[in-house]
């Protein structure tokens, strides 16, 4: 389906906490219901959202986050989805980005990219007509006035109902365009539970699909439904060229999209694990992979006695692996398998919840440590907060290996005879790759192959292990935004592959 046919619709809030995903899920619950093929999207470097809406509703979810990929690039991520309406979940409050003093990394700035609507979701709870005054301020800084709807969540019918009349003729007198859509009533019942990262996983809540279901029944019968899907149809989706050109020249893409060439990973299997342990992965990652001819083949730590047989590459994702610790360390045939796959040379990347797995220990909340796949020399344990949390990028080598040059006229799919592979491509290629960490378990460990950079900052820390073809450290990365570094990744699988590495 073209863009300009794609609709869409995006729904944002003044702050986290205001009941979003909450109402994000019953809309899709909704839209669905009314035999409408729906797509999610989820701003920002979320993996459990869309993962939630691929579990419970059935409905495959994606990532937009324009400091990864550009706003072009997730101009482009928007128009692959073929469906009748798009739902759009914004990420913390709608202006919020990477810093205070722009837009950069935030829902407004992928509203203003895919120009779509917004619809507010306030949380009226514990105010009265205060709550007029926080959507007025959130209407001032709207300067492509996308702002088209405002559903008030967490109150009750007769406060809404004595709220309305005065609502609605305070902002008409300032904004025209923009609609009372109803409301959604306070009931811890069906409230999607959270955990200090985000969403719990949908295997961690009772009867999920019927909260879904009743938040679903909630918003039919106290939102208006049919002028919410009538702004998404209303709106032009062709998108402002003039944002796409803004940020052609600094979304860390060259422009050319003849950087697939299938035949590179042709014959070769990547083994992701893949279980309710190591479940965060950008579907675009995945993709990636696919594009360049790589067969993707999945497996499970807890469940699997072994790697597949044909794994010419592992990939070992983040997750919540400390939620099953005794499982993943009775499991001793599979530690046994990833780790003599790894000593072998075996090409492998392991993101948080993989890179911890991959130590010796793992130490718990209650002190407990369970042993584990002991390729890394340390151990991890929880520090009861946060470590390094936020967007960071690789932004040089902690020793001098070679200059970018090295990196960009390297041959990927195929070896020249006689030539000697650079064992040190991998971690070198790797320097510009952008990703994010969030996690309150740290390492006695963490490498010191490269530096990462938290964006616009002068922060700056050592990160990563680079050894036995393997890239491990705590960073999720978004592969597109170097997919040289996978490129390179499958030309060494390639070379293990045939045997060609000394």
């Amino acid at each position: 389906m073209s863009r300009e046919k794609t609709k869409g619709i995006m729904l944002a809030a003044p702050l986290s906490g205001s009941g979003k995903t909450t109402i994000t899920c019953a809309l899709l619950k909704a839209l669905k219901g009314k035999g409408l093929k729906t797509v999610s999207f989820k701003c920002g470097p979320d993996y459990i959202d869309p993962l939630f809406h691929k579990k419970a509703l059935g409905i495959e979810g994606r990532n937009l986050d324009t400091f990864f990929a550009g706003a072009e690039k997730v101009a482009a991520s928007f128009s692959k989805c073929e469906a009748d309406i798009a739902v759009v979940e914004g990420v913390m409050g709608l202006y919020d980005g990477m810093n205070a003093g722009g837009l950069e990394g935030s829902s407004y700035e992928i509203a203003k990219a895919l120009n779509l609507p917004i619809v507010l979701i306030v949380d009226a709870s514990g105010v009265g007509r205060t709550i007029i005054s926080l959507v007025k301020g959130m209407l001032i800084d709207d300067t492509n006035k996308l702002i088209k709807g405002v559903i008030l969540n967490k109150i009750s019918e007769n406060f809404y109902n004595n709220l309305k009349p005065v609502f609605e003729k305070e902002i008409s007198s300032m904004r025209s365009d923009v609609k009372l859509l109803g409301f959604f009533p306070k009931n811890k019942d069906i409230v999607i539970e959270s955990r200090h990262l985000g969403l719990k996983l949908p295997e961690e809540m009772e009867d999920i699909k019927k909260k879904i279901s009743a938040a679903a029944e909630n918003l039919q019968k106290n939102v208006d439904l049919n002028e919410l899907i009538k702004l998404a149809e209303e709106h032009n989706n062709d998108s402002n060229r003039e944002i796409e050109k803004e940020y052609k020249q600094s979304d860390g893409f060259t422009g050319d999209d003849t950087r697939y060439d299938s035949k590179i990973g042709e014959g070769l299997t990547l083994a992701i694990a893949y279980d309710d342990a190591f479940c965060f992965y950008y579907k675009d990652n995945f993709e990636l992979f696919e594009e360049y001819g790589v067969k993707l083949k999945m497996f499970s730590p807890l469940k699997d006695k072994e790697l597949p047989a044909d794994a010419d590459g592992i990939l070992l994702g983040g997750g919540y692996p400390e939620n099953h610790l005794e499982e993943l360390s009775h499991n001793e045939s599979m530690r046994r398998s990833i780790k003599a796959a790894l000593d072998r040379g075996i090409p492998s990347l392991a993101e948080c919840g993989g890179f911890m797995y991959l130590h010796k220990t793992i130490t718990d909340v209650d002190g407990n440590s369970y042993e584990m796949v002991s390729e890394i020399n340390g151990e991890c344990h929880y520090t009861g907060h946060l470590v390094r949390f936020g967007y960071m990028e690789i932004e040089s080598e902690s020793h001098d290996s070679g200059s970018d040059s090295d990196i960009n006229n390297i041959a990927f799919s195929k070896k020249e005879e006689g030539s000697d592979f650079d064992e040190d491509i991998l971690r070198r290629s790797l320097v510009g790759m952008k990703g994010h960490e969030f996690h309150y378990y740290d390492s006695s460990n963490n490498g010191d192959a490269l530096v990462a950079r938290k964006p616009g900052k002068d922060i700056r820390w050592n990160c990563m292990i680079s050894q036995n073809n393997g890239i491990w450290g705590f960073p999720h990365f978004y592969y597109n935004s170097n997919p040289k570094f996978i490129k390179i990744f499958i030309g060494r699988m390639r070379e293990v592959k045939n045997e060609k590495l000394k």
